[in-house]
């Protein structure tokens, strides 16, 4: 009987690590998120003006830093304990 492999797409690995850094981004602008409506701050706040708050060039380049670095660190702990 012949084994089956899994035949994998050759931009698998591309997709995981996109999927990988767009997650990571979601949480942190989750986190800011929540951080926008902590009890001090939220009285009379929308989520428009939150977002408006987070959305900002400087959130963006740190949330594209981070992911790459997490990205990274995670995948290289992956390939350590693999």
């Amino acid at each position: 009987m012949p084994i089956k492999r899994k035949l994998r797409h050759p931009l698998a690995p591309l997709l995981r690590a996109l999927i990988e850094v767009l997650f990571i981004i979601f949480l942190f602008y989750a986190n800011l998120l929540m951080g926008e409506f902590t009890r001090h701050s939220a009285p009379g706040k929308t989520l428009a003006v939150g977002l408006h708050d987070i959305l900002t060039p400087t959130n963006f380049t740190i949330a594209i830093v981070s992911a790459m670095f997490g990205y990274l660190v995670v995948e290289s702990l992956r390939r350590y304990f693999r």
